[in-house]
């Protein structure tokens, strides 16, 4: 059996964590970290597990964890895990960070967007960007991976296909992501999270200013082999779960429908977490609700010579916990979808 350890426990992303890893046929959580809730039950902080697990809440001991676990995620809030990461991967532990942490490898970069100066500049640079669809053989051989942010999951995998065969133009790049409330987190942030801010309520939030857009032109710019710049604005909306991104871009060479949504098929043939939709059928939140799966369609506005793809996760699952796991499962040896299907 794996051994587990969570950092970070009583977040909302580790609530979808835990309940995958109890689930596992190979995994065993043996320590859960909470900074302020020691020796509180993890079912009392997520009444959902009452039942499913008798587990406590500990105070961090790095020496427990190195001598008993195998794997650690770090669910922690951003800042922490470029501090901490580095004696775990020492002591040959696998790391997963679901911070942003490690995502963005350009530490100058890094600080103009999250405001610190990286720590481990070394395990920085050898961290992996945990998107299995693009990088499998290197999460495959990875100490430690940062695991991608919800909306860049979302928004990646739509873009992938066609910068990757250059039928689309990589300028002028527009997305619209909506997000549930969940995506704030589960500390109360006003004008965000609260009921009376997104109840009967839709609205942008940090227009132009998203630090999850430097990780999306990161990736993106990596595929194409060139700078790809990207225009990104988030919503937020009256729903709990749910990523649903709306991608604007030009067409470089005209192609069909059909065309089109082959180039999707082909490109992920192997990737059982991605869904194409057959032509005229869309995404929807719903569909992938509690799941690991990205569902991706596409249409073609002749009047614009625009190309639409539009795509959908659960924000929680395939944009944090879940992806999570597959790529456990990718640095473990065992097969990518071991326990999420």
């Amino acid at each position: 059996m794996i051994k587990i350890a969570i950092l970070g426990a009583s977040s909302l992303t580790s609530e979808v964590l835990i309940k995958i890893l109890l689930k596992h046929p190979h995994t065993e959580i043996v320590f859960l970290e909470s900074e302020h809730l020691n020796g509180v039950k993890v079912s009392d902080v997520h009444p959902s597990l009452l039942g499913l697990t008798d587990l406590k809440l500990k105070k961090l001991d790095e020496e427990v964890i190195i001598k008993k676990c195998d794997v650690v995620f770090m669910a922690k809030d951003n800042g922490y895990a470029h501090k901490a990461a580095g004696k775990f991967v020492k002591n040959g532990i696998k790391v997963i960070d679901l911070s942003a942490d490690f995502r963005i490898k350009n530490a100058t970069v890094h600080k103009k967007w999250y405001g610190f100066a990286h720590k481990d500049k070394r395990l920085l640079k050898k961290a992996v960007y945990g998107l299995p669809e693009l990088y499998r053989d290197k999460i495959k051989k990875a100490s430690i991976v940062a695991n991608p942010g919800c909306y860049p999951t979302s928004i990646i995998l739509a873009c992938a296909p066609l910068l990757k065969v250059n039928v689309a133009d990589s300028d002028g790049i527009c997305i619209a992501s909506s997000s549930g409330v969940s995506g704030a987190g589960r500390n109360p942030k006003p004008g965000m999270n609260l009921f009376m801010d997104s109840y009967r309520n839709i609205f942008p939030y940090k227009v132009t200013e998203h630090r999850h857009t430097p990780e999306i032109e990161q990736v993106l710019s990596d595929i194409k082999e060139s700078t790809v710049k990207v225009t990104f604005i988030p919503h937020l909306v009256p729903i709990d779960r749910g990523i649903l991104s709306t991608i604007f871009i030009d067409m470089k060479n005209k192609i069909s429908l059909k065309e089109l949504l082959e180039i999707y098929k082909e490109f992920y043939i192997n990737d059982a977490f991605v869904r194409v939709c057959p032509p005229g059928k869309f995404p929807s939140t719903k569909n992938v609700e509690g799941t690991n799966f990205c569902e991706i369609s596409a249409a073609i506005d002749n009047h614009t010579g625009k190309l639409i793809v539009i795509s959908a996760i659960d924000n929680l699952f395939k944009g944090a916990s879940g992806q999570a796991v597959q790529n456990m499962n990718l640095m473990c040896g065992l097969e990518e979808e071991t326990g999420l299907l």
